[in-house]
C-alpha cells in the first residue's frame, strides 16, 4: 500500500482527495493545512472552476499536520501530493525529496524555468520518483486523441486546433491573480494544452504567438501556431481568461486526420464525436476520472518501481519552457525557433 500525504487543502487538494478515494493500492493517510477549519473536516469554503463546493469530510482516521516539516518527518508517508500555490512548489518539492519522499506535484511545475530545473535536479539526486500532474494525458477525450494518433486508425495527422477559455476566476484568491507567483493564464491555464501538444507530437520546431500581455510579460490570452516542419502538421491553440463573469469554462479541440475528424467541446456537455465519410459516431470513452487515473498511475509506478515517464518532471519542465517561448513570440512579434 502506497501511503499518500496531501499538502494543501484548497480546490486542487480536495480534487486529489476525492480522486484518491477511488485508487487501488494506495490511500491518503495524512493531510497538511494551516486551516483549523479544514483540519476539523469542514471543507465547505472550497470551490473551483469545475465540480461542486466542498462539504463535511470524515478525517477520523487521517493524520493531520499543520506544518510541511512535520508531515515530511513522518516515516509512514511514501508519496507527498503537493497541491499548494505554484510559488511554493520549489521549496516544498525539494524539501520532500530531501526527506526521502516520492512527489506528485500539481501543475504547473513552476513559473520560472530555473526553479523547474532545480526540482528536476533534486529528484535525480534523491533517487525518488517525481510526477507532475499534467492531467490531460489521462482525460478520456484527450487520451482518445493520443490512442487514435498512435494506432493510425484514421491515417496520418494533418492538423489540430485546441481551445481552453475561462472567465477570470473569483476563486483561488491572491494565488491566481498575483501574476508573478502564478504565471497567470498563459502559464497556469495554457500549459494544459501546450503540454498535451508536446506529449502528442514532441517539441515543435518553432512557435508563433499573438495575444494580450499584462505588464508586458504575463499572458492573459494567447493564440499560438506550432510548426512541425518534418511532419507537415499544423497545430494551433487559443487559451486565456477572457470574457464576463459567468461564462462557462470551455475546453475542446478539432483533430484532423486523413480519413476522419475528432471533435469535442465541453461547453454544453456535447460528447466527443468522430466524423468520417461514413457519418458521425460517438466512440465509447473511459468513464474513469482523469485525476483518479493520474494518481493511480503514480501509485502503480511507485509500487512497481518503474520510471514515471508519462508524468516526468523533465517533461513538465519542457512544457513550461514551451509556454515561455510562446510569450517571447508575443513580446517580439516574431517566430521563435525551438530547434
Amino acid at each position: 500500500m502506497v501511503r499518500i500525504g496531501i499538502i494543501g487543502i484548497g480546490f486542487m487538494g480536495k480534487t486529489h482527495w476525492d480522486a484518491a478515494q477511488q485508487v487501488t493500492g494506495g490511500a491518503v493517510t495524512a493531510i497538511c493545512t494551516r486551516s483549523e477549519k479544514k483540519l476539523s473536516g469542514d471543507w465547505s469554503d472550497i470551490q473551483g472552476n469545475f465540480g461542486g463546493r466542498g462539504g463535511d469530510v470524515d478525517l477520523s482516521d487521517i493524520k493531520k499536520y499543520r506544518s510541511v516539516d512535520e508531515m515530511l518527518a513522518d516515516p509512514d508517508i511514501d508519496l507527498v501530493d503537493i497541491c499548494l500555490p505554484t510559488a511554493l512548489h520549489k521549496q516544498t518539492t525539494i524539501a520532500a525529496f530531501e526527506a526521502g519522499k516520492h512527489v506528485l506535484l500539481e501543475k504547473p511545475i513552476a513559473v520560472q524555468l530555473a526553479d523547474a530545473d532545480d526540482m528536476v535536479a533534486a529528484a535525480d539526486a534523491s533517487g525518488r520518483k517525481f510526477f507532475v500532474g499534467q492531467v490531460l494525458r489521462f482525460w478520456p477525450e484527450f487520451d482518445f486523441i493520443k490512442r487514435t494518433l498512435d494506432s493510425g486508425e484514421y491515417g496520418a495527422l494533418k492538423g489540430a486546433n485546441f481551445k481552453r477559455i475561462i472567465s477570470a476566476p473569483k476563486w483561488g484568491g491572491n494565488s491566481y491573480t498575483n501574476l508573478p507567483e502564478s504565471g497567470g493564464p498563459g502559464i497556469d491555464l495554457h500549459i494544459h494544452d501546450s503540454d498535451f501538444i508536446n506529449y502528442m507530437l514532441g517539441v515543435p520546431d518553432s512557435v508563433y504567438s499573438s495575444g494580450i500581455l499584462v505588464d508586458g510579460k504575463h499572458a492573459q490570452f494567447i493564440a499560438t501556431h506550432y510548426a512541425y516542419e518534418e511532419l507537415g502538421v499544423t497545430v494551433t491553440c487559443q487559451s486565456g481568461a477572457m470574457g464576463h463573469s459567468g461564462r462557462p469554462f470551455e475546453h475542446g479541440f478539432d483533430i484532423y486526420f486523413e480519413n476522419g475528424t475528432i471533435q469535442y467541446s465541453s461547453t454544453w456537455g456535447d460528447p466527443l464525436c468522430v466524423v468520417t465519410s461514413d457519418g458521425v459516431t460517438e466512440p465509447e470513452l473511459s468513464k474513469e476520472d482523469g485525476f483518479v487515473r493520474e494518481i493511480q498511475y503514480a501509485v502503480e509506478t511507485i509500487a512497481n518501481d518503474t520510471e514515471p515517464t508519462l508524468l516526468s518532471g523533465q517533461s513538465a519542465r519542457d512544457s513550461l519552457d514551451l509556454c515561455w517561448r510562446e510569450v517571447e513570440s508575443i513580446q517580439t512579434g516574431s517566430v521563435v525557433r525551438l530547434k
